[in-house]
C-alpha cells in the first residue's frame, strides 16, 4: 500500500472510542467535564467588569442557547467573532473554573464537526498570531483539567487543521506528551495517551516523537504495572508507528516484541490481544529488510508468541481481523522456526536481553563454529553481553551471561584480550560476590577460563 493511502488511513481512524467502550466514557476528565457543563457562568458580571467586551458578551451567550443547525448557522456567519470570543475570554479571565466551562465547551464545538478548527486557524492566519501559543500556554496552568481539556484541543488542531504543527511548539507539545505519560499517579493518563493516539497517526508528529527517545518512554511504561485500557492505548501508538518502517528498528532496540510479548500471553481482554497482534503483523509486514524481518520472528518466537497464538486459535472471536493476523503470524512464525539457524536463535536471544540455558548456550559444537561470530559488527554481541553482565539484576541472567563470556574465551584465539577491551573482565570479576550462588559459580568459571594463557595449546 502507497504511504500516501496509508497515512489517509490512519488520519480516518476514529479519535475517540465508540458509546460502548466503558472506560472512555468514565474517564476522570470526561466525568469532570460532564460535571463542568453543568456550571452556571455569570457572563453579565464579566461584562459589567468590563474583562469582556459587548461583542463577546453577545456571542458567548447566543453560542450556549444554541444548538444543532442553528448553532451551524451561527458559526458559518460569525466565524472570525467565535475564534476571537474563545480566544479573548482565554486570554482575560483566570479564574480556573471559568477556563475549565470555556476549554469544555470549545473542545465539544470542535467535536462536533471537525472542520470547525479551521475557524481557529483562520483568525490566527488573519491576525498573523501564532495559533499555538494560547493554548500552550494554559499547559503550564496548575489546573490539571485545564491542561488536559487543553491537549486535547490542541490534538484536534494539530490533526484537523490544513496547517500541521511545526517546529519549537510541536516540539513543546509532544514533549509536554511524554512527560505526562511518565508523571507518577497522574490521573489523566488515559487523556494524555488517547491525544498521543491522535497525532502518531500522522507520519511527520511519529518521526519526531520517535527522536525524541518515544519509543523508549513507551517501551518503560508498558513494561511496568498498568491497567489493560492504557496497554491498549500505548499499544495503539506502537501500531500507527510501525506504519514507519525506519521506526521498527528503533522498537527493536528497546525490545518491543518481548515486552508486549509478556502483555499477550497475560491479555484477558480481546482489544489488548487485538492490537498486539496488529503490531507484530506489521512487524513483519512493513520492514523492507530481510534479515530485520527474520530477526523479529525469531524474537516473537523466543517471546513464546507461537505458543500464544495456538492457545488463541482455539478462542472464538469475532472479530475477523484477529483471525487473519493469527493465521498470518502462525505461518511466518513457523517458517522461521524451520529456516533458523543455531546462531540465529542465539543472537536473537542476546538481544532481547532475557538469556535462559537454551541448548545453544552448553552446545560444544555451536561454540566451536561460531564463536568468530560474536566478533562480528564491531563486537555487536559481545557488547551486549558485556552491558547485561553490568545493568541487569536477573540472575539468571548473569549467570548466562558469565558462562557465555567463558566460552568466547575458550573457543575463540584472540577472546580474552578483546573481553578485556570491552570491559568484560571486570564486569565477571566483579560477579564474584554476587549474592546469588549461581552468579558467584558461572562467574568464578568464567574468570578461571579467561586466567588460562592459551587455551588453543592446553587442550
Amino acid at each position: 500500500m502507497p504511504d500516501s493511502k496509508i497515512n489517509s488511513m490512519l488520519m480516518k481512524l476514529p479519535d475517540e472510542t465508540g458509546k460502548g467502550d466503558v472506560m472512555a466514557a468514565t474517564s476522570v476528565l470526561q466525568q469532570r467535564a460532564n460535571e463542568i457543563r453543568n456550571n452556571s457562568i455569570n457572563w453579565q458580571s464579566y461584562l459589567q467588569s468590563q474583562m469582556i467586551g459587548d461583542d463577546d458578551y453577545r456571542f458567548i451567550t447566543e453560542f450556549l442557547a444554541s444548538d444543532g443547525s442553528k448553532r451551524d448557522s451561527l458559526l458559518q456567519n460569525q466565524r472570525t467573532q467565535c475564534a476571537k470570543t474563545f480566544l479573548s475570554l482565554l486570554e482575560h479571565i483566570s479564574k480556573d473554573q471559568t477556563v475549565q466551562y470555556i476549554l469544555t465547551i470549545m473542545d465539544d464545538m470542535l467535536q462536533e464537526d471537525m472542520n470547525r478548527v479551521e475557524i481557529i486557524r483562520e483568525y490566527a492566519k488573519k491576525k498573523r498570531e501564532n495559533v499555538w501559543s494560547p493554548f500552550l500556554n494554559l499547559l503550564n496552568r496548575p489546573d490539571n483539567f485545564i491542561q488536559n481539556m487543553t491537549s486535547r484541543i490542541i490534538a484536534k488542531l494539530a490533526c484537523w487543521s490544513r496547517d500541521p504543527m511545526e517546529g519549537s511548539d510541536l516540539t513543546f507539545y509532544l514533549t509536554w506528551l511524554k512527560d505526562q505519560l511518565q508523571t507518577p499517579g497522574n490521573e489523566y493518563v488515559q487523556t494524555t495517551a488517547r491525544c498521543l493516539q491522535m497525532m502518531l497517526r500522522d507520519e511527520k508528529y511519529r518521526l519526531v516523537f520517535a527522536g525524541m527517545e518515544g519509543v523508549s518512554v513507551l517501551a518503560n511504561i508498558l513494561s511496568g504495572r498498568i491497567n489493560f485500557q492504557i496497554q491498549y492505548q500505548l499499544s495503539f501508538c506502537l501500531w500507527v508507528m510501525t506504519f514507519s518502517p525506519q521506526l521498527v528498528e528503533q522498537m527493536n532496540k528497546h525490545k518491543i516484541i518481548p515486552i508486549l510479548g509478556d502483555i499477550l500471553n497475560d491479555s484477558v481482554k480481546d482489544k489488548v490481544t487485538r492490537i498486539i497482534l496488529a503490531v507484530f503483523r506489521n512487524m513483519i509486514e512493513k520492514p523492507e529488510d530481510a534479515a530485520m524481518v527474520k530477526e523479529n520472528c525469531v524474537a516473537m518466537v523466543q517471546a513464546k508468541v507461537l505458543k500464544q497464538l495456538s492457545i488463541l486459535q482455539q478462542h472464538k472471536f469475532d472479530d475477523e481481523d484477529i483471525m487473519a493476523d493469527i493465521e498470518f503470524l502462525t505461518e511466518k512464525l513457523q517458517a522461521s522456526i524451520q529456516d533458523l539457524s543455531s546462531f540465529d536463535e542465539y543472537s536473537t536471544e542476546i538481544k532481547s536481553g532475557r538469556l535462559e540455558w537454551s541448548p545453544v548456550h552448553k552446545s560444544e559444537r555451536f561454540w566451536r563454529e561460531n564463536a568468530n561470530r560474536l566478533t562480528e559488527k564491531n563486537y555487536e554481541l559481545l557488547k551486549m553481553l558485556v552491558h547485561l553482565l553490568e545493568t541487569s539484576r536477573d540472575t539468571l541472567v548473569l549467570a548466562v551471561a558469565s558462562y557465555d563470556i567463558g566460552e568466547f574465551v575458550r573457543h575463540y584465539p584472540r577472546g580474552k584480550s578483546i573481553i578485556e577491551q570491552l570491559g568484560g573482565k571486570q564486569m565477571v570479576m566483579q560477579l564474584l560476590a554476587h549474592e546469588d550462588p549461581n552468579v558467584r559459580y558461572e562467574a568464578l568459571l568464567a574468570v578461571q577460563k579467561l586466567m588460562v594463557h592459551n587455551w588453543f595449546v592446553k587442550f
